[in-house]
């Protein structure tokens, strides 16, 4: 049987299932995209964007203390979470129109509901049935909470965006991205914040010395920092707030528990167990280099599929998906030197190897780092410091990690991450003039390696 009513059937409307979609039916193909609960997924909604904007609104306490080094009387100032909160909520419904505007204008059209499989061609949705010749699953992931008595009493950060009011205190636990971008928000808006996490230090995965330099500014900042330490149990106590059991024997009481240990593909209720689709021991799907699974017809991408859950990422790889199913190509995604930004405060940016990463794969490398009092600070009375390092392959000359924690981190090493792609050297970088005085031109004022 061949009488498909689509030839493109994708699940989820997050950034990479919006992105094949839209670009699969710019090719001419026939295309529906189902979603059951918002358009732009996690980023949009539950994720980059409302965290952004939280970010920025954090920032400000900082900067009426900073405001008054440079003569600027700041006596008073006020924060009113409801304002944030709705002003953020209109923004996001503003993004939501746009997404729909999107699908609309690109001629794809978007069915509203849970989706799952009947068969490997065909897909119900609100009791409908929907025949495609190839099917998209694109639905990302979901925040995972702790197994430990009273975790009911705790809150993802899907629900951090919309709380009725601010709490006074506030225990965030975790050691992930998401985890340091909450404690460091709670914190600059004014919550007496404390972030536990299990291991030594956290941000597992990153560059060590970053992560060290980040715990150091966070807790000069005001975040009460505490690793090796954990939630065994939560209590809600008769005024409403928590009472923590910590595994280490400490008791602790708080007003707010967010849960930041991790997220999990949303498979639940796909009907995958109808089809021979590998699920791997992190429950993932699996799929190949092109997206493909073991399912002719059947692809998966972005959070579903695992390997690096970033909002560009998934875009790029939706790309290359509608350019492959219909477009003649025969694209793969580059995962080389991919950027990244984690907006602690102060933030974090990254592109290429970390210190330890490049030391395994080339040996013989050399390491410079600048670590220095921000001009803007001299004034304002701020200690926190900007810290920068680049980490060069020594045989080729090449810059192969560069890392940066500081101000407006991520939107300088975005412009670096494009040298880095092109395979700069450490000879570029010197050969380079600076933009004075800025934080970034210590990238190409650096000259003796630290080690």
């Amino acid at each position: 049987m061949t009488d498909f009513q689509y030839d493109l059937f994708v699940i989820g409307a997050g950034s990479g299932g919006v992105r094949a979609a839209r670009m699969a039916a710019a090719f001419g193909a026939r295309v529906a995209i189902a979603e059951e609960r918002y358009l732009g997924g996690t980023c949009v909604n539950v994720g980059c964007v409302p965290k952004k904007l939280f970010s920025y609104a954090a920032h400000y306490h900082q900067d009426f203390s900073d405001a008054r080094g440079f003569g600027w009387q700041t006596e008073g100032p006020s924060f009113d979470w409801t304002t944030l909160r709705d002003n953020k909520n209109t923004e996001i419904e503003r993004l939501n129109g746009i997404y729909g505007r999107l699908l609309d204008n690109a001629g794809a059209e978007l069915i509203e509901g849970h989706a799952s499989f009947v068969d490997a061609n065909t897909v119900a949705v609100n009791g409908v049935e929907y025949r495609a010749k190839n099917i998209l699953i694109a639905v990302g992931g979901w925040p995972v909470m702790p197994d430990i008595p009273g975790a009911e009493h705790a809150i993802s950060s899907n629900e951090i965006f919309y709380l009725e009011q601010l709490p006074r205190r506030a225990v965030v636990v975790g050691g992930g991205y998401i985890a340091c971008e909450f404690a460091s928000i709670l914190n600059g808006l004014g919550v007496e914040t404390t972030q536990l996490y299990r291991r030594d230090l956290f941000l597992r995965g990153f560059d060590v010395e970053v992560r060290e330099v980040l715990a150091e500014e966070m807790r000069k900042a005001g975040v009460d920092i505490r690793f090796r330490e954990n939630i065994s149990r939560i209590e809600k106590l008769d005024d409403g707030s928590l009472r923590l059991d910590l595994v280490s024997g400490e008791v602790m009481d708080t007003d707010l528990v967010l849960c930041a240990t991790g997220r999990k593909p949303l498979l639940e209720g796909l009907g995958l167990d109808k089809l021979p689709v590998d699920i791997t021991a992190g429950g993932y799907i699996h799929t190949n280099e092109y997206f493909e699974t073991p399912v002719p017809g059947i692809y998966a991408l972005g959070d579903a599929s695992g390997g690096l859950e970033l909002t560009p990422v998934a875009t790029a790889e939706g790309t290359a998906l509608a350019n492959n199913l219909f477009n003649g190509q025969h694209r793969k995604v580059d995962y080389r030197d991919v950027p990244t930004a984690i907006f602690s405060h102060p933030n974090v940016a990254t592109v290429g190897y970390s210190e330890e990463e490049a030391r395994k794969q080339f040996g013989d490398i050399s390491v410079y780092t600048s670590s220095f009092r921000h001009l803007k600070h001299t004034l304002s009375g701020n200690s926190a410091k900007t810290f920068l390092k680049l980490i060069v392959d020594k045989a080729s000359d090449r810059v192969v990690g560069l890392h940066m924690v500081g101000d407006e981190a991520g939107e300088i090493v975005q412009g670096m991450a494009v040298a880095i792609k092109a395979g700069a050297t450490k000879a570029d970088f010197d050969a380079t003039i600076g933009i004075h005085p800025t934080a970034a031109e210590e990238f190409v004022t650096m000259r003796e390696a630290v080690r």
